[in-house]
């Protein structure tokens, strides 16, 4: 048998059963779940993902007023206009890069 230890850690309640429930429609036991984040931790040799403070995120359409839609809308026509497009495949990069969207 594998030599073990515990783990012990203070979390919110409601992230834990939220968690739980999801660990559990995957079948995966919590202890597993963290194995697996300490073994990828190892395996990465840091975290297994991004630790930065997020950027601001663009405001929804649906806050803008209509002068404001109108304004970047206009942007683009303007943009498209001056022969500044972008692939698919670059506005993906750009929106992860900055906004991790």
């Amino acid at each position: 048998m594998a030599n073990t230890t515990a783990v012990y850690a203070r979390i919110d309640t409601n992230l834990k059963n939220d968690a739980e429930g999801i660990l559990s429609q995957l079948g995966i036991s919590p202890s597993s779940a963290i194995q697996m984040f300490y073994s990828q931790i190892v395996l990465k040799n840091g975290m297994p993902f991004d630790l930065r403070i997020p950027s601001s995120r663009p405001a929804p359409v649906s806050a803008k007023t209509k002068d404001q839609l109108d304004a970047e809308l206009q942007k683009g026509i303007d943009s498209i206009q001056a022969g500044r497009v972008y692939s698919a495949d670059e506005v993906d990069e750009l929106l992860t890069k900055e906004f991790g969207i």
